[in-house]
């Protein structure tokens, strides 16, 4: 009498629940993995000065719009025009004035590009 072995078949259930929460647990983790740092410092007494002649840069930011100085500057821009703007071997103030309704993520935006300009003394202005 011959025995005939039964084949079971494979369940894709649980294989494509295991996938799934592969693809859910590294969707996951490179989400959270990616983040900009901006340093933010406080203002003190061991800080160089500026030139007394050097009047400051004003840079208004909006929900929208820049202003460098009353004039609109895209922020793609915003580095060159401030590179122009700025002289070399200087250290040059700007003041940033943020609108009301500005978020953080642009205000970070806006910081991150200001970083790239050497020679900038960055102030925020806040709320009282």
């Amino acid at each position: 009498m011959a025995r005939t072995r039964r084949v079971r078949r494979l369940s894709m259930t649980s294989l494509i629940d295991v996938i799934f929460l592969l693809l859910l647990f590294f969707m996951l983790t490179s989400t959270f993995s990616k983040f900009a740092e901006v340093e933010l410092t406080a203002g003190g007494p061991g800080q160089a000065a500026a030139p007394a002649d050097a009047p400051p840069l004003f840079l208004q930011v909006g929900e929208e719009m820049l202003a460098l100085n009353g004039e609109r500057v895209g922020i793609a821009l915003l580095e060159a025009s401030l590179r122009d703007t700025v002289p070399a071997a200087e250290v040059q103030p700007l003041i940033v004035s943020l609108q009301g309704g500005v978020m953080a993520q642009r205000l970070t935006d806006v910081l991150v590009v200001l970083r790239a300009v050497q020679g900038l003394r960055v102030t925020v202005l806040g709320d009282a």
